[in-house]
């Protein structure tokens, strides 16, 4: 499957976070690398407290990374998340909204949640933010594109151990590494606090892949060390963010027909 020409935004910053920062850093190894093959499956017993352990070192864990995204009926995308040294975040999603049309950015900073159009091959747009919610909280559904979830959002969830939520061990996801988890929720609310699935950790908290409804995500190679912070990608403006769904199709103004009778225009009459 031929992937969609990717944000020109996206990879200049994943080559900037990608060379640089390990350039950067000297010999020192890479932060986040995903840590050897796949760990065995804890024990049922033993999945609720694993997870939440692995999710309490993926508060705490910082790293620039890229993964592929692949959802059914779509083209392969390219993700690329970044949390900063300072805890601000961004994830940059090819495709997130006005149905997969515009490429966009959900970025957390100290003054709060942005949606930010990017521009991509086939969508030059000048880039812009949208401030669509205060720090800490989650991004209104309309404008949600859900990807962002996975990497900050859910992880309060995995650690508190009063969430409604039920945890076994699952086998690893194909490109994972470290140990895969399914949750499921048992609460018979219609707002589950997370997505069911399989999330796959590695032994410092990285993410490497996770398998749920809308998609599955699988890291690409290997974690860069973060930046100091993440910078939104273009001004903050007013007006609103862009939402998920297809915008309605434009169609020319219906002709309306005249009601008078036409006029008939033909030879005068030959005189008599």
């Amino acid at each position: 499957m031929r992937s969609r020409p990717a944000s020109r935004a996206l990879f200049a910053l994943a080559a900037v976070l990608l060379t640089g920062s390990a350039a950067a850093c000297g010999d020192a190894a890479p932060a986040g690398q995903p840590s050897g093959p796949a760990s065995a499956p804890p024990a049922p017993d033993d999945a609720r407290v694993q997870l939440a352990a692995r999710a309490a070192l993926a508060s705490d864990h910082r790293f620039a990374a890229l993964y592929t995204f692949v959802a059914q009926g779509r083209p392969q995308r390219s993700i690329m998340a970044t949390v900063a040294t300072d805890g601000s975040w961004r994830v940059d999603i090819p495709g997130g909204a006005l149905g997969g049309t515009t490429d966009v950015s959900i970025a957390e900073t100290e003054a709060g949640v942005f949606q930010c159009a990017i521009p991509s091959a086939t969508n030059p747009v000048a880039p812009f933010c949208i401030r669509v919610a205060d720090r800490g909280r989650a991004v209104p559904k309309r404008y949600d594109p859900k990807i962002q979830r996975v990497f900050r959002q859910w992880l309060p969830v995995f650690t508190d151990r009063q969430a409604a939520l039920s945890v076994s061990a699952a086998q690893p996801l194909p490109g994972s590494t470290g140990t895969c988890f399914s949750v499921d929720t048992i609460s018979a609310s219609l707002s589950a606090p997370v997505d069911v699935g399989i999330y796959c950790y590695a032994d410092d908290g990285l993410l490497t892949a996770a398998r749920l409804k809308f998609g599955t995500l699988t890291i690409s190679g290997t974690a860069a060390a973060p930046p100091p912070s993440v910078a939104l990608p273009g001004p903050v403006a007013g007006g609103d963010p862009l939402g998920i769904a297809s915008p309605p199709p434009t169609t020319p103004p219906a002709l309306t027909p005249s009601t008078e009778a036409p006029a008939i225009v033909g030879r005068p009459s030959p005189s008599a």
